[in-house]
């Protein structure tokens, strides 16, 4: 007896749901049925145009899907209408924080192709056993202190704006004060500049966290010479030989960079490569750097 072929879909809901949404003038109706007034008057449902985007985790597609419409609104900016389809007969708690993420995936897919960000309205479309659906749709209700997590997520976040901070008040920020410091300057100051006040602060932190501001300034700072290093190893002795290191190696990199700028000059001149590496005194894997 020849086994019966199983010709029922992987995922019904999903393939009944994407066919009738798929289609404009029944993804209207929906709309101008289910949209909350206040939004249905934002949106220009004529304008519908079916995405070819999907954000549901594919490990997740036998329990959900996804339909996302772009739309102008009634001012003619961008905006989109994102519906989601639970196929799980256990509702998720967290659904709104899940279409949260769906959403923003939404904005950043349009962000990379535009510069403004575009509104998203999320929709749950829900035929789960319980009735009516038995959670909040506000997803700050998924918070375990949902008044707290109000305060937090619907006002602007907090910034520290470095860039605005007097000198002296930083001195004042105790084991953040020399990364504060640093970090403020490094792009746009001399390094010379900060000499008096950088080795106050630097005491403050560990030899570990010393070790990382150093690299810091001599891979980050426009500006940083030897000179520098070697001001800086007088005013920290605990830290001088890993500063004169530097120092020297700093120095070194200077003399290399400028052989390599006068061989390029030769060789603009019409000199030889072995010329060029008489002059300099560079050497030959050196010299390949600029001699091609």
């Amino acid at each position: 007896m020849s086994k019966k072929k199983n010709t029922t879909t992987p995922t019904p809901h999903d393939a009944a749901f994407r066919s009738f949404l798929a289609n404009p003038d029944v993804a209207r109706d929906f709309l101008e049925l289910h949209l909350p007034a206040e939004y249905r008057q934002l949106c220009d449902l004529s304008t519908l145009k079916l995405e070819p985007a999907t954000f549901v985790e594919p490990d997740l597609h036998q329990y959900a899907s996804d339909i996302l419409w772009s739309v102008k609104t009634t001012g003619g900016e961008d905006g989109y209408v994102y519906t989601l389809i639970e196929h799980q007969s256990t509702e998720n708690l967290y659904m709104p924080f899940r279409m949260l993420r769906y959403s923003v995936a939404a904005m950043q897919r349009h962000l990379e192709q535009h510069k403004t960000l575009p509104l998203v309205i999320p929709v749950l479309f829900y035929h789960g056993e319980r009735s009516p659906y038995p959670y909040s749709m506000n997803w700050l209700d998924c918070f375990e202190n949902p008044a707290l997590a109000a305060k937090i997520y619907t006002k602007p976040f907090p910034l520290v704006d470095i860039t605005v901070v007097d000198d002296n008040e930083i001195m004042n920020h105790r084991r953040m004060a020399a990364l504060t410091l640093l970090m403020k300057h490094i792009r746009h100051r001399d390094m010379m500049e900060l000499l008096d006040k950088l080795p106050q602060v630097m005491v403050e932190i560990s030899d570990e966290q010393v070790r990382v501001l150093i690299h810091y300034i001599v891979n980050a700072g426009d500006t940083v010479s030897p000179e520098f290093m070697r001001a800086l190893a007088e005013r920290l002795p605990q830290h001088e030989d890993k500063l004169m290191t530097i120092a020297e190696r700093l120095e070194q990199k200077g003399a290399l960079e400028k052989a390599l700028a006068i061989a390029r000059q030769l060789q603009k001149m019409g000199m030889t490569p072995e010329q060029i590496k008489q002059a300099t005194g560079l050497s030959e894997a050196e010299l390949k750097k600029v001699i091609h």
